[in-house]
């Protein structure tokens, strides 16, 4: 018997320049294999992303969803994404809140005006086990040259603060860091500078991937790690390569606002699918 073929429907997303492949399959299976999500994310033969997202449906929750990086491993967190696809439920089912699982724990979404979503991406990991590291150690200072200080944000963060974010070379320092042997599951890895009373500029290479115009869950580990050194208050303005993000580092977790973008749809074709089983 031949084996049944199927089309993949997707809709293209960023969020300030962070971009996704989003995937609902909350009524059918999402089709994926870790060679498809890779031919998917290069940027000349499939169609590109930062992370793929999957919506699948839940029981106890809005939706549950499933995040991969580019090179086909996943991530417990992707906070973009998640407001991507937060305003893409809040539209569809005209809610003001929603209710979101993911590896990472249940999360929150909500409609904050002019377009902006809102999600909380719960609170930090500090104790070295959590984020994890390879060894017990202080998380505000780690041991590597420029003292950087370790968050887990349902994924491992190394944030350095530094006088000038645009002389570090990102590519050649975010490459080599992301695998330093401090991080057993490697790190995403964030430079940022503080400009102004409780606001930083901050870049990103992000594990998995590689530099990124944005991260929604780096920018969070970067605003609690600011907090905890002294530099900033709580609540702060954080301006990356593709725009600005506004972090809260609340009692009930770590809030996240900031824009999102429905940029098409499209269907991956069945000669593209085949090509890569």
């Amino acid at each position: 018997m031949t084996q049944e073929r199927h089309t993949i429907n997707f809709e293209k997303m960023h969020g300030l320049g962070n971009d996704f492949v989003v995937i609902d399959a909350r009524d059918r299976e999402s089709g994926l294999s870790e060679s498809l999500i890779k031919a998917i994310a290069d940027r000349h033969f499939g169609v590109g992303f930062d992370q793929l997202a999957v919506i699948e449906a839940a029981t106890n929750a809005d939706a549950h969803l499933v995040f991969y990086n580019a090179d086909g491993s996943t991530s417990a967190a992707c906070g973009n994404a998640t407001r991507c696809i937060g305003r893409k439920l809040l539209d569809e089912c005209g809610a003001e809140a929603l209710t979101l699982t993911t590896a990472r724990g249940t999360l929150y979404a909500r409609e904050s005006g002019n377009g902006l979503v809102s999600v909380n991406m719960g609170h930090p990991q500090l104790n070295w086990d959590e984020i994890p590291l390879a060894r017990e150690m202080d998380t505000l200072e780690l041991p590597i040259e420029g003292a950087p200080t370790a968050t887990g944000m349902g994924n491992p963060h190394c944030t350095f603060f530094v006088e000038d974010v645009e002389a570090v070379d990102l590519e050649g320092l975010g490459s080599k860091l992301e695998h330093h042997p401090l991080y057993p599951e490697r790190t995403n890895v964030e430079f940022a500078s503080l400009v102004g009373e409780n606001h930083l500029r901050m870049r990103v290479w992000e594990r998995g991937v590689g530099v990124t115009l944005a991260s929604g869950s780096s920018s969070c580990a970067t605003a609690v790690a600011a907090a905890r050194r002294g530099l900033t208050g709580r609540q702060v303005q954080i301006d990356l390569d593709g725009g600005t993000l506004h972090i809260d580092w609340a009692e009930d977790g770590v809030w996240m606002t900031g824009a999102t973008m429905h940029v098409f749809s499209g269907t991956f074709t069945l000669d593209f699918v085949d090509s890569v089983k």
